[in-house]
Parts: structure tokens; sequence; C-alpha cells
């Protein structure tokens, strides 16, 4: 038996390099599968319904999503409405304190404007000293943390009419040290939010807002797969992805879900910095319209990709529409 047992070994150590070379061939399954990474981002703190609700009406919400963030151990960016830090017009502590728990958790905090302006509305003049007055508290906040603000979101994400309007504003936040922070994996979770909220009237409260969350989750996970597809089909592999969410009731009971879900797809989460490496993102912004769509589909529009490239989005289900009493998306 040893000299058998020797003569084995010593074809198995021959074939070694042969075996090896045949797997390099056969990438498998792990090796074909593309590359899964995705920065979160949460729009519209403090909170989306400040200021128009009181503080104590969405403080415990508040707590739980901070809670969901500081568990789940990703890196995530919010940013921050500074008009919603005021009643009356002046800052509320308690709502100061609350971009301090997001800071606190290891969240961090970037500028969304002091009014959630709308670039198309107000005019590039006006919205520059939006842009301005929405670091009043926020600058001061990251620098005692040592921190600066450098990263900005453009409401509604209308980001221009024209392309002179896009590098006049590129060149304003540049300026004063800011990048714009794009959005690739686009959603309406603000109408599922709406129907999370309107869920409380219903005599099955619970066992309705229960099944908005799975149903919600699904339809998030359905995104992710879209605009993996759409990266793909577009630039020949799947960029880091931005993914864009609220700072609502919703996503404050959903959080985790969500992150369990693109982890069980095989995602795994960056900061911003990171997916911004990326060169597609040196792409340029040639969408000018009204809506605010995924990057991904503003680099397709100035490719000037057929109306069948952008076909088979997922939708809001219609009776969370019918809940939410919205017509459209």
């Amino acid at each position: 038996m040893r000299p058998f047992a020797s003569l084995l070994a010593s074809l198995l150590i021959l074939a070694l390099p042969a075996l090896a070379a045949a797997a390099a061939k056969d990438p498998g399954k792990d090796k074909t599968a593309p590359d899964r990474r995705i920065a979160m981002t949460i729009d519209d703190l403090p909170w989306v319904r400040l200021p128009a609700v009181s503080t104590a009406s969405i403080i415990a919400d508040h707590r739980r999503l901070v809670a969901a963030i500081r568990q789940a151990g990703v890196p995530a960016i919010g940013f921050v409405n500074e008009g919603k830090l005021e009643a009356d017009g002046k800052v509320e502590p308690e709502r100061l304190a609350m971009l301090r728990d997001w800071l606190d958790a290891g969240a961090t905090l970037g500028n969304h404007s002091y009014s959630h302006a709308d670039l198309h509305a107000v005019g590039l003049p006006a919205y520059r000293d939006d842009i301005l007055r929405g670091e009043r508290q926020l600058r001061p906040l990251l620098q005692s943390r040592g921190q600066t603000p450098h990263w900005f979101r453009h409401p509604y994400l209308r980001a221009g009419r024209s392309a002179q309007d896009k590098i006049d504003l590129a060149q304003f936040l540049s300026a004063h040290g800011y990048r714009i922070a794009p959005v690739t994996v686009d959603n309406s979770d603000w109408i599922w939010a709406a129907a999370y909220l309107r869920a409380d009237a219903s005599p099955k409260a619970e066992k309705l807002k229960s099944k908005l969350r799975r149903d919600y989750i699904h339809y998030m996970g359905l995104k992710l797969d879209y605009y993996e597809q759409q990266s793909i089909a577009l630039l020949g592999y799947n960029l880091p992805h931005i993914w864009l969410i609220h700072a609502n009731a919703l996503n404050a009971a959903s959080y985790g879900d969500l992150i369990a879900m693109a982890r069980k797809r095989g995602y795994r989460f960056i900061g911003l910095d990171e997916a911004m490496r990326d060169r597609a993102y040196e792409r340029t912004d040639a969408y000018t319209g009204p809506a605010g769509p995924s990057w991904l589909h503003r680099w397709a529009i100035g490719e000037k990709k057929p109306a069948s490239f952008f076909a088979d989005e997922p939708e809001v289900p219609a009776w969370v529409m019918s809940l939410a009493q919205l017509e459209s998306e």
C-alpha cells in the first residue's frame, strides 16, 4: 500500500498546475457574479415631516431609526435640511440634538439645502443662497467632530434645466468644498411612507403596516435588481451603487430589514467616498428635464438610448398608491 500511496501523491502533485489552470478557465458562479457594493444615503434630516409636526410626535421613530443605523454598523450619510431644525424662525435645541444622534450612531452628514429648495423653481442665485443657508448649523456641528461638510444632494434630484446651470452649480459647490452626491438606486419610498402613516387610521392598523413593511422590502429588492441590470446594460458592469431613502417612520421600522435584504443579494455596504471613486461617476449628467431620475438613466439619456432601455422599472403597487391617496409616482 505504501508504494501505491506514494505514487498517487506524486501524480496529484504533478496534476495540481493543470487543475488550477482548468479552474481559472471555468470561473464558476462566485467569480461571474457582479461586484455588488452600495452606499446608503438618507435624505431630509432630521426628519421628513418636520417642521410641520411637533418634535415630540416623531422623536420615538427618530430614535428607532438611529438605533437601527447603529446596530446595522454600515456606513451611512444623512442629508440635512436646516429649515427643519427651526420652529417660529428659531433653531430648536431638541432638533439640533437629533443631528448629534446621527453622528453618535456613526453616520456622517451632508447638505440638502436649507428649505429643500427646487432649483428649477427658484433659479440658480436663490438656490446658491439656500445651500449656504443650509450649513449655518451643519458646518460648526461637523467641525466640533473634526469634520467638514463635503457632500451636497439636490432636493427632488432636480439638478438644472441647462448644461450651463449644471456647470455653474458644480463650480459654486466646488468653491465651497462640496461634491454632488448622485443617486443610482432611485425609488418611491416616500409613497410607501405616506401609506404607512395613513395605515394608522385602519381598524387593522398593525396587520396592514406589517404587510406594508413586507411588501416594501420586496419592492426595494426589485429596485436593486433593476438598477443592477441597468448598470450592466449601460456600463458593462455593476457599478458601486448609491441608494436613496428618507428619514421617515417606515424606514425607522424597516432599516434593518433593508440592510439584510441587500446583503442576502450579495451587496456589501461602503461609504459614499468609496462609491464615488468609480470612474462612471465622472460621466456628464446630460439630463435637463423636470423629473429627478437615477444617474444611470441620466447617462443613458446622454447616450440617446431608446425608450425600450428604460422599460420595466418596478412600480409602486396600485393598492399602496390608493392607501397613500396618490394617483401617480
